[in-house]
């Protein structure tokens, strides 16, 4: 049987394009060769894609960007292609690909852009689709969503970008709603890049200002005191499984993209410290979510578990995979290693009917 091709997507004009480039060298290097032909496209934060044939080390000190082999790449709209139109120094020439596998966090890459770009194309997409992507990048369609599904999330209020014509009265407003303090979030921005926490009203205008540079769309949520605890789930439609929850204690105030990826003094444990009640409920909860934001391939959910209550807090459709990312770990604890779920997450996209 002829290897299936897969074309690896890395960096983005994103905020999170350093995470992207070290969870691209997790999975190029645990993805099995006996079933598939790589090759590899990186995007730059400007947004140039170029085909990369050089080492995967070089990917993750972001030296790739540098390599004299590099040369222009193209996804193709046109069905019939089927593959990257790669413009060398010998002239143009087509790399078809089987899979796209988008390793791109946050705007971009997440928010189903790319998911859309392969669905002209004609060509599978490992992860959620297009629509599933773009619903759970803004967490304010989330939140809605997940409040028709009867899913317990945060108390929130959306803005937009004219609420700082009027900080004053907005600040008035979340006050009497939610009180303090609150998180001041970017609706569409992942890994926690643009989160502050406000404690009073000079402190939320702060955070305002900081979360709006990174979106025309502002999420504002009650803070919820709990255990951070996220639970990774697989599947496709309805044929889906959550792992055995995992917690994060934050190095830090919050569990910020700092505390994430740079720092790494944040600590985790699997399993969670909760209840097997506990359990069981956010497992559920977490497969509920999945499906009612129409996600496949994979999502990591995110929830704070309360005193007396489990609150849902966000779903990430490419969760990260460097060596301290919460998904690999959880798949690994339920007897699922890195290389067997790439294999997987290949064959899902394979195998979805809305591909």
């Amino acid at each position: 049987m002829a290897k299936l091709k897969i074309a690896v997507l890395f960096g983005g004009a994103s905020s999170e394009h350093e995470v992207s480039l070290v969870s691209a060298y997790t999975v190029l290097t645990n993805i099995p060769r006996d079933k598939y032909d790589v090759f590899c496209v990186g995007i730059t934060k400007k947004g140039h894609w170029m085909y990369y044939p050089g080492e995967y080390e070089d990917i993750k000190t972001g030296k790739w960007e540098q390599n004299p082999d590099c040369c222009t790449a193209v996804l193709s709209p046109d069905s019939i292609h089927k593959g990257f139109i790669v413009m060398g120094s010998d002239g143009a020439f087509l790399r078809k690909a089987d899979v796209v596998f988008p390793v791109l966090h946050g705007m971009n890459g997440e928010d189903g852009t790319v998911q859309g770009l392969c669905r002209l194309a004609g060509m599978p997409c490992v992860g959620c689709d297009m629509t599933a992507s773009a619903v759970c990048m803004d967490k304010t369609i989330t939140h809605k969503i997940l409040e028709y599904a009867g899913i317990k999330t945060a108390p929130f209020i959306e803005l937009r970008r004219f609420a700082l014509k009027k900080t004053d009265e907005v600040i008035e407003k979340i006050t009497e709603k939610l009180g303090f303090p609150v998180y001041v979030k970017p609706a569409c921005a992942g890994s926690s890049v643009g989160v502050s926490r406000a404690e009073n009203a000079a402190e939320l205008k702060a955070a305002l200002k900081i979360a709006f540079a990174h979106g025309e769309k502002v999420l504002v949520e009650k803070e919820m005191i709990g255990k951070e605890v996220e639970c990774a789930v697989l599947g496709n439609g309805c044929e889906v499984i959550a792992s055995i929850p995992g917690q994060i204690t934050p190095a830090e105030k919050f569990y910020d993209y700092d505390a994430k990826y740079k720092l790494g003094t944040s600590v985790l444990d699997i399993p969670a410290k909760i209840t097997e009640e506990q359990t069981e409920e956010l497992r559920e909860t977490a497969k509920k979510a999945y499906i009612a934001c129409g996600c496949s391939g994979f999502s990591r959910v995110d929830f704070f578990v309360c005193e007396n209550e489990i609150i849902l807090n966000e779903i990430n459709t490419i969760p990260g995979f460097t060596s301290i990312s919460m998904y690999p770990k959880l798949m690994e604890n339920m007897g699922i290693p890195v290389g067997e779920l790439i294999d997987r997450l290949i064959q899902l996209a394979v195998n979805n009917e809305y591909n």
